[in-house]
């Protein structure tokens, strides 16, 4: 009875032992290679979503808590330091096929990478997705080198360097403000061919041809391309054509602000305006808003090379009718005219500051003294701008009062007071009076027989406080006039 009771112990011990085994085997599942939906991960900061589906089994052996994660591997397709790219939710994962979305990192950049769908309870692996290209495009448009100067040149024996410009000019999205990114170098071989050169953020060339450079997206279509560079060789004399490009174009809006003007690289420079030398113009820009043939020559070292742009201003021309500084006197009335090739032109009137109610026309007439401007504006244009005039219009002198008595005494201090010697009309212009002033010496220092009024007309370089003149003054019918002019200072 004893020998019974123990061999059931031992049957009965040997049964849970298969129950825990079986138990065992149930939560083992199997997980299938995952399928990709894509042939290549091009991604950018518009678009990183991409799909892959898996099957597994058996579904009941999934537990409640079991998360299913994506893996990425390295570029050569190793899972030696996978990168988790996804992670399910606890449970959420309960039937079979399965489809995951997941985003790449942005420091992805290779032609070999793989994934792998891992699960957490139970544990398991599956085996590699097959290979696929994978390129985060940090940036995917176009950039400039050599300053967008779109030839280069170099003596005999001698090289040129581009270089990617970081930022250049306009707007450009220089690659180089992301660290991680790599570059290929290219040469022309055809308008639509070429070989690759060289890697680098640099290349310097010393074969003539046309060479540009691409970020290297590897397989991934990218906009992410320079500009095209001419590089030549200096010919047999040692001149070398050197391009100019203007920043805002040519024509170009100069309300945009200045327009760079920049040519190829050099040990030194010298520009130029209408073949006149333009001093401090020695750097490889130059900004201006001015129109006029521009022009430079760069010295490459064994040799020399040169080049000229012809630089037209979009903006509008106009002229006005007066000098910045004129004279009027009380009650007087000076017009002023505005012409300009503006289309639809809009003025605006300032008199000391004060816009002038009413004056919207390109004339004026002025009956006030005091500082003026003047306005043009066109914004009907492909071109919008304004061009501005200021002026002043000073209290001026009655250049013949109706005075009654001929001066003895006059003050030449430019105050605008008793400044010249100033006769009665009998006397002045029109009349043929014949005036002569002498100094103490009797020497003759002024003779006319048409007198405006205007004696002394410049310094007399007084060496006593008050000096002593004398004139002498005959009329057409012989009467004369004599006495003294005394200058006080």
């Amino acid at each position: 009875m004893l020998k019974n009771t123990f061999a059931q112990k031992i049957l009965i011990g040997i049964g849970l032992t298969l129950v825990v085994l079986q138990t065992s085997v149930n939560a083992q599942i199997v997980i299938g290679t995952p399928n990709l939906g894509f042939s290549q991960a091009c991604a950018s900061n518009s678009f990183n979503n991409y799909s892959t589906t898996f099957t597994f089994s058996p579904e009941s052996a999934l537990n409640a808590s079991n998360e299913f994660t994506i893996e990425l591997s390295d570029s050569d397709g190793d899972f030696s330091s996978p990168t988790v790219i996804y992670t399910s939710g606890a449970g959420n994962i309960t039937t079979s096929p399965a489809t995951l979305n997941f985003s790449i990192p942005e420091t992805t950049a290779g032609e070999s990478y793989k994934i792998r769908i891992k699960s957490s309870a139970p544990i398991a692996t599956s085996a590699a997705s097959s290979d696929f290209a994978a390129y985060y495009k940090q940036q995917d448009s176009p950039f400039t080198i050599n300053n967008l100067v779109s030839t280069g040149a170099y003596c005999t024996g001698g090289s040129y360097l581009l270089t990617i410009d970081d930022p250049g000019t306009g707007n450009n999205d220089s690659p180089l403000n992301y660290p991680s990114l790599t570059f290929n170098w290219f040469k022309e071989t055809s308008a639509t061919t070429s070989v690759f050169v060289s890697e680098g953020t640099t290349l310097l060339v010393d074969e003539e041809g046309t060479y540009f450079v691409e970020t290297n997206y590897g397989t991934c279509t990218s906009d992410s391309f320079s500009n095209r560079v001419t590089i030549s060789e200096a010919d047999s004399s040692g001149e070398a054509n050197a391009s100019i490009v203007s920043s805002l174009g040519n024509p170009y809006c100069p309300e945009q602000g200045l327009t760079t003007l920049t040519t190829l690289g050099g040990n030194s420079y010298q520009w130029f305006k209408d073949g006149i030398e333009i001093d401090d113009a020695t750097n490889q820009m130059y900004q201006t808003n001015e129109s006029g043939i521009f022009s430079v020559q760069v010295d490459l070292g064994d040799c020399m090379a040169s080049g000229s742009i012809d630089l037209i201003s979009e903006l509008f021309e106009s002229d006005i009718n007066i000098d910045p500084i004129n004279n009027m006197l009380e009650g007087e009335t000076l017009s002023v005219e505005i012409t300009s090739t503006a289309v639809s032109p809009e003025y605006e009137w300032f008199l000391d500051n004060q816009i002038i109610v009413g004056a919207t026309g390109p004339s004026y007439n002025a009956t006030e003294f005091g500082d003026y401007e003047v306005i043009i504006s066109e914004t009907s244009s492909g071109c919008n701008g304004s061009r501005v005039y200021q002026f002043t219009i000073n209290q001026g002198i009655e250049p013949f009062p109706d005075v009654d008595n001929i001066p003895n005494v006059i003050s030449p201090n430019g105050d605008l007071i008793n400044d010249t010697w100033v006769l009665p009309l009998q006397y002045v212009t029109g009349t043929n009076t014949e005036i002569v002033i002498l100094n103490e010496q009797g020497k003759l220092v002024f003779q006319t027989i048409d007198y405006q009024n205007n004696w002394p007309e410049t310094s007399l370089d007084l060496t006593s406080v008050n000096k002593l003149f004398y004139y002498i003054i005959t009329t057409t019918d012989g009467k004369v006039k004599k006495g003294t002019i005394t200058i006080v200072k």
